[in-house]
């Protein structure tokens, strides 16, 4: 079987393979093809990409300075308004206790500590402020 290789400078080679080896060659170029037919209507080419406007967004949207420190602030400030109870079971949720080893921590009830973690996180958002 004769098999067709064509070049990226447009130069075309035949090459004589057997007859097994041209099948895989030919089935796996089918494969190849069908793929790229699929693709072609589920993905996003990146020569249709245009580099500018909604797709990008604007640069001025997204601030550069480091605004950790008034972060940090904005979250002391709501988490102020949490009580010790609440501030406690909060920290240890966040640093990666599960609920049922926070239970096991403060001997109380699963229901309890459900519950506290729930109204520390609504708490804390409703008085976090994201933007200064």
């Amino acid at each position: 079987m004769i098999i067709k290789y064509k070049f990226a400078t447009g130069e075309v080679t035949e090459v004589d393979v057997s007859d097994e080896i041209g099948a895989v060659i030919t089935a796996s170029r089918k494969a190849e093809h069908a793929l790229e037919e699929r693709n072609r209507y589920h993905c996003y080419s990146l020569d249709a990409i245009d580099y500018e406007g909604l797709e990008y967004g604007e640069c001025d949207e997204y601030p550069i300075e480091d605004d950790s420190a008034e972060r940090a602030e904005r979250v002391r400030e709501a988490f102020s308004h949490l009580t010790e109870v609440q501030q406690r079971r909060l920290r240890l949720y966040a640093n990666g206790k599960t609920l049922r080893e926070i239970v096991a921590l403060e001997n109380a009830s699963f229901q309890s500590v459900a519950e506290s973690i729930e109204a520390a996180r609504k708490k804390f958002l409703k008085n976090y402020c994201p933007t200064p």
